[in-house]
């Protein structure tokens, strides 16, 4: 008896121990995504041996994770001093003081055959977004070492592995909810709190400058920017998109022709082949309800792909599906950077041709202010497509109180016949014939220099008659975006003015392959304009004003002195009980109408060479 009570207390005991030293695993520490479809690929044949001197610090864990910042250089500046086709550079510095790096791949030596076509490819603009990266090493390594040099024999290839160098730092397991994998990820926003990917019109952040810098050092055919997304479960391992896709609006209309009817068959078709599902890159209109259909991404200028069309630049923009594992992700990522090197050294001539004749074009109304939403209103969709789905159920939920959806990891064995909603611009506006921007704004001239528009820098003042913009009812956004409170033009007058330039002052030609792109920045009713972005916030400040002692006798001898004006108050007083109710209102009226009023007060200071 004695036996088995004291074998009885060490089990006890034991199992007392064993529970204090495994301590309960919390929520968020479990996989709480949906299960991942099953998928085995070709291109699983495109990893490294373990034995491969050459393996890249990813390819170690199985393509589970991604190297830090330290380790990623090291190994690209090791491949660029075992191999001549190979050199790292740096093009600038994050705001840590990190140096943005550049790898040329090229056959060309220090300088590019300006015959070849070029290839940027961006990685980890969101950091947390990295398969670019670890795909591009492995890229690089196999063109290095592995029988892929034939690749750069009619191409050349600039790689970015992380734009957001900062961001990438920042890495945690918890800054992707919505991702599986890489084990560890970086951080969406750079150290100053900004999204890269918001950045290509206004140009805030110094990583964005270095970008812009480059491409307009390297003149890229083509500009890939690779990200992973988010939202509803699908089949697609890997969607990618552009402006103009298959007839959506496109600024850079022959461009647009050359990706949908050469680059998607070819790449696609490569993708296939090394067992990935490529797709259009679209978003669920509700992630509740993922029948209801389908939007495509705008080309707001503040995207990668809506800056490339705005510059003439073929931009591809990348979103790797966030539920597929990151194995399958990094794998089918170097498949499209292979097939798009291929097609650039076989039909990049007929692209250089196309963004030629892009770049060419001078619209005389350009199209602006896309909106967010899609599929309501009344809007019509811009086709039906078949969708690849993925089983789901809907439950309700006890912690939000309503339906919520659940992916069951199981494709769906019936496409869904879906419609496609697209974006549309709601503003015309009539470039005209140059802007004027004075020299009192350096900031704004210098991020146009920056974006390399043409312009004339005068030397002296000079006096010009120009159309200006006169703001009746801006309205601010009630809160701060992207380290800027934006500001709604809303209706606008138009007065001809003789206002005179200092010296320093720029005139801004709209007639340029940029011209397009310095309409959308300096016409104040685009939503992506530097005024939109609320880069001229003093022309909705007044800064002088007239007391009541003074004002009110005047408006009595002007009330006197002009019957017609006398009419046009008191029609306004009946008109208005409100107006009629408030004395600083009344004053206010007469104050504006006298040549005491600031007559610069809501007038946009950007002249209009019409």
């Amino acid at each position: 008896m004695l036996k088995t009570c004291l074998a009885a207390l060490a089990v006890a005991m034991t199992a007392s121990v064993t529970m204090a030293e495994t301590p309960t695993k919390a929520p968020w520490d479990t996989d709480i995504l949906p299960p991942p479809l099953a998928w085995h690929g070709a291109s699983e044949k495109l990893v490294a041996k373990p034995s491969d001197p050459w393996i890249t610090p990813s390819e170690r864990t199985r393509l589970t994770a991604s190297p830090d910042y330290a380790e990623t250089r090291a190994w690209l500046e090791k491949l660029d001093a075992a191999s001549p086709l190979v050199r790292v550079e740096t093009f600038g510095r994050s705001p840590e003081g990190r140096d943005l790096l550049v790898v040329y791949a090229s056959k060309d030596g220090a300088k590019f055959d300006p015959k070849k076509p070029v290839l940027l490819a961006q990685a980890g603009i969101h950091p947390g977004e990295i398969d670019g990266k670890d795909a591009g090493m492995m890229l690089l390594r196999d063109i290095a070492f592995h029988g892929k040099d034939t690749l750069l024999d009619g191409v050349n290839l600039v790689f970015v592995p992380i734009l957001s160098v900062d961001g990438h730092e920042r890495a945690s397991p918890y800054s992707r909810p919505n991702q599986r994998g890489p084990a560890v990820q970086g951080w969406r926003h750079t150290a100053q709190n900004l999204n890269l990917n918001r950045d290509y019109g206004k140009l805030d952040a110094p990583e964005m400058r270095a970008m812009i810098g480059l491409i307009n050092t390297v003149r890229p055919d083509l500009y890939m920017d690779i990200h992973v997304t988010d939202g509803e479960d699908y089949q697609y391992d890997i969607t990618y998109g552009w402006a103009g896709y298959l007839g959506d609006f496109a600024r850079s209309k022959a461009t647009s022709a050359w990706l949908d009817n050469t680059f998607l068959p070819a790449t696609e078709a490569g993708l296939k082949a090394a067992g990935h599902i490529p797709g259009q890159l679209v978003f669920a209109l509700d992630d509740r309800d993922p029948k209801k259909g389908l939007g495509a991404s705008p080309a707001s200028l503040r995207y990668s792909n809506g800056y490339g069309d705005a510059a003439r630049i073929a931009t591809v923009l990348v979103e790797n599906h966030s539920l597929k594992p990151y194995r399958q992700r990094v794998l089918g990522t170097y498949v499209l950077l292979e097939e798009t090197l291929k097609v650039l050294a076989r039909d990049g001539a007929a692209l250089r041709a196309a963004e030629d004749v892009d770049r060419a074009r001078r619209p005389a109304v350009v199209e602006a202010n896309f909106g967010t939403s899609f599929g309501g209103g009344g809007d019509r969709p811009l086709r039906t497509v078949s969708f690849l789905g993925v089983q789901y159920e809907t439950y309700d939920s006890p912690a939000s109180g309503r339906r919520e959806i659940r992916w069951l990891g199981k494709p769906d064995p019936q496409p869904w016949s879906l419609p496609l909603y697209a974006a549309e611009p709601s503003l015309k506006l009539t470039p005209p014939k140059a802007y004027w921007v004075s020299s009192a704004k350096p900031d704004v001239i210098e991020r146009l220099r920056l974006h390399g528009v043409a312009m004339e820098t005068l030397a002296a003042p000079r006096a010009m008659s120009v159309d200006m913009i006169r703001f009746t009812a801006p309205k601010l956004a009630p809160r701060a975006s992207e380290g800027h409170v934006e500001i709604a033009a809303g209706p606008v007058t138009h007065e001809t003015r003789t206002v005179t330039f200092p010296a320093g002052s720029v005139r801004v030609p709209t007639d340029q392959p940029l011209g397009e792109l310095a309409t959308l920045l300096l016409e104040p009713e685009s939503d992506e304009s530097f005024f939109a972005w609320g880069m001229f916030p003093e022309v909705l400040q007044r800064v002088e004003y007239i007391e009541g002692y003074a004002i009110a006798p005047l408006a009595e001898k002007m009330l006197a002195a002009d019957p017609k004006l006398k009419a046009e108050f008191e029609a306004r007083l009946a008109a208005d009980p409100k107006f009629a109710a408030d004395p600083d209102a009344r004053l206010a009226w007469f104050y504006q109408r006298t040549p005491y009023y600031d007559d610069r007060y809501r007038l946009y200071p950007v002249g209009r060479e019409l």
